[in-house]
């Protein structure tokens, strides 16, 4: 393991960021890619970004990456950038699921910070070895669940740490789609056609998708940790091998409950991620897609509405909120959180130091506690009637 250092020792220089994955005919890549530029914290320089070193190289050269510093395969791209004076800092991984822990795992043991798309990996042996070797290695490692860079996301973690809702008692998670209603995997389509391949995706379909995002999320904002659950994953569509659609009941440590649904079947609804939460003294609810607006309840009190930027905004919203109240921010914004957060703690890396604690972002442990979750889940719902299942 070679641990790199940065050629330039300024603390607010662009970072080089590699990229794995993301080139043509992919939809998350070019999310990345904005949103590593949004606040001018990365600059792109280096890329393997397809399976096919033809195309690869073709998506390179399409994005300005210079023709020698675009590869035809990660293996070639991690050797050949560990030796070079202006080595990458960090690497974006956004290919499939399979992928994602053996290039992460290159890129950390050449030394270089590692920014990877949820799930972390498809199997929790395989996230386990990862969170070892981010210990041993001590590279920065963030998993991209990017709703948590949300400002008015933040704002409830942040209410809910001081209290505001009192003791958590019910903790509700929604993230509904309708995109594959249709056996689009069978037409060819791309996005369709590896989400629900249980060789690249992993065990779990809509449930590795999108319904780690509602997990992820839910922790987050409460700061709870998942005791036990009982899941039904569910195939409506004909032919289809993975769940595309999962209900599941939720236990939390210190006695909180809660429930969990996630579909992608769900016709009419196209990207409707919501969060409730409900305490001894409130309740909070909000939805992706209003997401500037915050619903709190205290009890016995009228409904208030809270904006991102507005009257009773908390300094953890502020921090990352980038245009004045009024003018929407949203899924771009989130996901730019993520990588301004990451970029924070790349920079304090650069100079031996630790990031200020306001530094948040999805953390490697945060990624296998996400593997855990599809494996209880899957685990539960392949249980004849049904089983109970402890998170380990």
């Amino acid at each position: 393991m070679t641990i790199r250092a940065s050629n330039e020792t300024g603390r607010h220089a662009r970072i080089r960021l590699g990229m794995v994955g993301g080139g043509q005919g992919a939809f998350i890549g070019a999310v990345h890619r904005i949103a590593a530029r949004i606040d001018d914290q990365f600059e792109l320089v280096a890329g393997a970004l397809a399976s096919d070193p033809a195309r690869a190289r073709t998506s390179a050269k399409e994005l300005g990456i210079a023709d020698d510093r675009a590869y035809g395969s990660f293996e070639e791209m991690v050797k050949a950038e560990a030796a070079r004076p202006d080595c990458i800092e960090a690497v974006s991984i956004v290919t499939p699921n399979h992928m994602h822990s053996p290039v992460a795992k290159a890129f950390l043991e050449a030394g270089i910070h590692v920014i990877c798309d949820k799930p972390l990996t498809t199997t929790v042996a395989e996230a386990e070895e990862l969170v070892a070797l981010v210990r041993k290695t001590g590279r920065v490692f963030v998993v991209t669940h990017n709703y948590t860079g949300y400002p008015m996301i933040r704002q409830a973690r942040a209410m809910i740490a001081n209290g505001k809702l009192g003791e958590i008692r019910l903790v509700q998670a929604e993230y509904l789609q309708d995109w594959l209603t249709e056996r689009l995997e069978a037409s060819d389509h791309k996005q369709a056609a590896w989400r629900t391949d249980p060789a690249r995706s992993g065990a779990g379909g809509c449930i590795g998708d999108i319904g780690t995002h509602a997990y992820n999320l839910a922790c987050f904002v409460t700061g709870l940790e998942l005791d036990e659950l009982l899941a039904q994953l569910s195939t409506f569509v004909e032919g289809r091998r993975l769940d595309d659609d999962v209900q599941i009941l939720l236990k939390w440590k210190g006695g909180a409950k809660g429930m969990l649904w996630a579909s992608q079947v769900a016709v009419g609804n196209e990207n409707g991620l919501t969060l409730r939460v409900y305490g001894s003294e409130g309740g909070l609810k909000w939805a992706q897609e209003n997401p500037n607006q915050l619903w709190f309840t205290p009890y016995g009190q009228p409904k208030q509405l809270l904006t991102r930027g507005g009257a009773g905004a908390l300094g953890e919203a502020s921090r990352v909120t980038r245009i004045p109240s009024g003018h929407p921010e949203g899924y771009l914004e989130g996901f730019a959180t993520i990588y301004a957060e990451a970029a924070r703690a790349i920079r304090a890396a650069r100079l031996g130091e630790k990031p200020d604690p306001q530094v948040v972002f999805p953390t490697v442990e945060d990624g296998l506690a996400g593997v855990k979750f599809i494996d209880a889940a899957v685990k539960s719902s392949a249980s004849k009637g049904g089983a109970w299942v402890r998170m380990t």
